[in-house]
Order: C-alpha cells, then structure tokens, then sequence
C-alpha cells in the first residue's frame, strides 16, 4: 500500500508539474507583441546619452561602450537560440557593414551585437554564433556578453523590447545607431531593411561636421556628403564626381560672368573719362 501510495503521489506531483508548464506555455502564447507600442518606446530613446556598461567579448575579456567613443557605433541585441530573425539580422548586417565600410571607410564606424539570454549567451556561445553565421572578426564586429543587471539597464536605456515566448524570445528587430558622444542618434527596425536606412545616418554622423569650413578636412568631409550617393543598382555607394564638376562649372560661370561685368564697369569709366573735355 505504501508503495502503491508513493506511486499516486508521484504520478499527482507529475500531473501538477505538466499543468504548470502548460498554463505557462499558454500564458505565453496569449501574449501579444504590441509593434506600435514597442517601437514608440524605442522611438523615445532617441536622444539619450548611453552609460559605460561593461561586457564580455568572446574571447572573455572585459570590453566597455566607452571603448568605442570618438565614432559612430551600431548595436543590436541577439539571443543565440534565436530560430530565426536574429540570424537574418545578423546577415542583413554583414551585407550593410560591407556596404558602409566601401562607402565610409574601414574604421569609421564600430559594430556590436549583444546576448540578451544572459543565461545562455554565454562568450563561447557568442562566439560560436558569429562563427556559424561567418561574421567572426569581421572588420572588428564584436559579439558581447553581459550579466542580467547590465542587459536590463541597457535595455532600458535602448528602448529594447522583449519578452520570453514559447518560441524562446518574441522581441523587436532593432539597430541602433549611436554617435560618437555615446547618445542614441538612430533606430532602424526590421529583420531585413534597406541598406541605405543604416548607412544614411552612419554618413551623416561620419561626414557631417558642425562646423564645415572649419578646416580642409571639414571642406573634404561636406563634399563626400553631398557627392557620395547610394546606386540601387549595384547596391553600392559611389562618389559622384559630376555633382563636384557641375559645381565647379557652376562658379567658373559665376565667377566669369562677375569679372565681364567688372571689365565692362571698367571700359566704361574709362570710355566717359576719355569724353569727358578739359577745362
């Protein structure tokens, strides 16, 4: 009787687990990912200056966010059980990183992608990650790790949402662009996007200058702004030199034009000078 009892109790304890389980599962799945409602709180941490967070890259050593202070710096979270968007992501990524770098230069710009599965991503599994997907030490993108605390606050900060789910994580596709002073300047949304939404403002932050006749280099950076346009075509970014030539067409002609009328002035002064009878 005592073993038959053991055996009820056992099988009642089983029963009782199951049923959490599944009442968890189901709570789950009635969550609903509110898009509108996650993208205005990520839209709102535009502007927001970014605290000195420490990580761990994949080799296991200590990396801080003031690390990449003095250029500009693209984040996204990742979980490395993600199924799906955080590996389409991370390849649409490598496709606009390539896109930037020809266009901007190798080191303009920084690139981290960060496990919010504090759990399980782990810097080994960060690193295997990036290695499945063929983006390890690639022009100096780096995979992070971090502690629960760290993730929630920066999370926060980002305007980052997510959320377990039977899946694993239901979470918002966001890359964020982030200036040189460590505030949030951009947010592009997707698993896949349009190259030139990353690279747009990567351009402005790497070309753009608060005080553009400042220096020849400040001269050199607005005429890469203005010249350097995206080809849909060959999915690339290239100098316009014909926007630079019209340009300095267009002051030759100015230019020719105000020196005719200054000679014209000129002959004409002389010209009545010359009528003009002495007394």
């Amino acid at each position: 009787m005592r073993h038959t009892g053991s055996c009820g109790a056992l099988s009642f304890l089983a029963f009782a687990i199951a049923f959490m389980g599944l009442t968890d599962n189901l709570r789950a799945s009635e969550a609903v990912f509110d898009d509108a409602a996650a993208i205005s709180r990520s839209q709102a941490a535009i502007g927001r200056s970014v605290g000195d967070h420490e990580f761990r890259d994949t080799g296991s050593r200590k990396v801080r966010l003031s690390d990449f202070r003095g250029r500009p710096l693209v984040l996204n979270f990742i979980y490395t059980s993600c199924p799906s968007s955080c590996n389409v992501t991370t390849v649409m990524l490598e496709d606009a990183f390539e896109v930037a770098r020809d266009a901007l230069g190798r080191d303009e710009f920084a690139a981290v992608s960060i496990g919010f599965d504090t759990a399980k991503d782990t810097p080994e599994r960060m690193r295997l990650f990036a290695r499945q997907k063929g983006v390890e030490g690639t022009y100096g993108w780096q995979f992070l790790s971090g502690d629960a605390e760290t993730i929630e606050a920066l999370t926060k900060t980002l305007g980052f949402v997510f959320f377990r789910s039977p899946q694993g994580y239901d979470h918002l596709a966001q890359v964020t662009v982030i200036d040189a002073q460590g505030k949030v300047f951009r947010q592009i949304y997707g698993e896949s996007f349009d190259i030139p939404l990353l690279v747009e403002p990567l351009r402005a932050l790497v070309f753009g200058t608060s005080a553009p006749f400042a220096s020849f280099e400040n001269l050199v950076k607005k005429v890469r702004l203005f010249c350097t346009i995206y080809d849909p075509a060959a999915d690339r970014y290239r100098f316009d030199y014909s926007l630079f030539i019209q340009l300095s067409a267009g002051i030759l002609i100015i230019g020719g034009g105000f020196a005719w009328v200054c000679r014209e002035l000129w002959r004409n002064r002389r010209r009545r000078r010359k009528e003009t009878p002495v007394l």
